[in-house]
This record gives structure tokens, sequence and C-alpha cells, in this order.
């Protein structure tokens, strides 16, 4: 099964999920142009771009079919993916994501992407961080916290910008119909802006034998601020 990461994120995100499944799976993490250790291309990216560099990454590992699970923009990737080859994906697990940008949800994007063009990445470093987590959560935990800065700041402004842009081209809901695989969205319950659970809800019914499940006391990275609640939905579904 393949783990698909977000906006400035890297691979290390998966790390609470991978003892969960690594007696019963073989587990691929990749990290997206410009994050962790992928270098950058310059330029904008498009949701196309990178579902052709994960159909690239799994031709040279001569995969020929995997689980996807994808969070954030690496949710946005797994449903294109699934929608372009749908004989390649046996499971797929969207969480807390979109399947199209919408005007509201741009201007915040946009706003982020001027911040960082003008001042650098550092500037949208807490932000992000906050927006991200629950109260409770970052109140309890300032050491995940911290780690997550270290991730955000290991991205780089080419990556940035590039999945940015990609992000703000988001359109492939009309498509949903199209995926074949046995198909399930996780929203983080508190999620109130990257993947809200009534609109996880919404795109679940667009596609036939979906289901939606919600993961309580989670926001935005529900599998970093929940990892078991994460944990026991995704083992359930991909055994």
């Amino acid at each position: 099964m393949t783990f698909v990461t977000g906006i400035a994120n890297d691979l290390t995100m998966w790390d609470a999920q991978v003892p969960a499944l690594e007696k019963d799976f073989r587990i691929l993490r990749y990290d997206l142009r410009g994050h962790g250790g992928t270098p950058a291309t310059a330029g904008d990216y498009s949701i196309d771009m990178l579902v052709r560099d994960l159909r690239t990454l799994l031709d040279r590992l001569g995969i020929e079919k995997t689980s996807l699970v994808g969070l954030g923009l690496g949710g946005a990737i797994v449903q294109a993916f699934a929608i372009q080859h749908p004989d390649r994906v046996d499971k797929l697990m969207p969480c807390c994501c979109r399947a199209r940008m919408v005007p509201d949800f741009a201007k915040l994007w946009h706003g982020l992407r001027d911040t960082v063009r003008k001042n650098g990445l550092e500037t949208i470093v807490e932000p992000t961080v906050q927006r991200w987590f629950s109260e409770d959560f970052k109140a309890a935990h300032p050491e995940v916290l911290e780690k997550i800065r270290r991730m955000i700041r290991g991205t780089t402004f080419e990556g940035y910008m590039g999945v940015t842009a990609a992000f703000l081209g988001l359109n492939v809901e009309e498509q949903l119909h199209l995926i074949k695989a046995r198909t399930l969205y996780v929203s983080g319950a508190e999620d109130k802006l990257g993947g809200p659970p009534e609109l996880m809800e919404r795109l679940s019914l667009q596609i036939k034998g979906a289901r939606h499940r919600s993961i309580p006391q989670a926001a935005h990275i529900a599998n970093i601020q929940n990892p078991e609640g994460f944990n026991e939905v995704m083992g359930e579904f991909l055994r």
C-alpha cells in the first residue's frame, strides 16, 4: 500500500501508521516534488503532473496495483490517480481533502502564496501549524507541534509554490463516479477547513459503494492528532 503526503508534509507524517500495517503490507512512502528528500523543479505543478510522478514511481518499482492512502493534497492526488488509472488501485482512502477548489478556499491559498513569495516560507510555518490542529491538542502536545514546524521548514520554496499551484487547479469532483476501487473517505471530526466531515460525506456519495468515516478528536492532520483512532479505521478498511 502507498501513502501520499500533502502540502508542506514529508513522509515522516506517516510514522505512527507504519507500525500498524507493516506486518501485513508492503508499505511505500515518498515525498512530493520539493518536499522532504525529493528535489524540486521550478514552475507551477499540476495535479496531473503529481499523478504522473506517482505512476512513474510505481512503474519503476514494478508495482502494478496498490492501495492508496493520501491526506490533504495527497487525498486529492489519490482521487485523481484512481480516476485516471482505475486498474492500478485496489483500495482508496482519501483523507481530510477536497476534490475541487472553490473561491473562498482559493483566497486563503493565494494569500499564503503571496506571503511566501514576498517574505519566505518561514512566515507561514506558524499559521500552518495552528491551522492543522485543534486548540486542545496544541496546548497538550507542544512537542508534536515542534516536530511539525521542522517538517514544514523542510519544504523548498519551489516545492511549496509548485504544489500550491497544483492545489489551486484541483477540479476532479465531476469525475469521481469513474472511480472503481473500494473507497473510504476519512475526515477529522474537528477539521473546519481542509476537508470538513460534511464535505467528505458529500464526496463519498458520488462513488458507488463508497463510505465516509470521521475520526473523533482530530482536526486536519487526523493521523497525527489521533493516530489510534485513525489507525483503527485505516486498518479495518485495508484489511
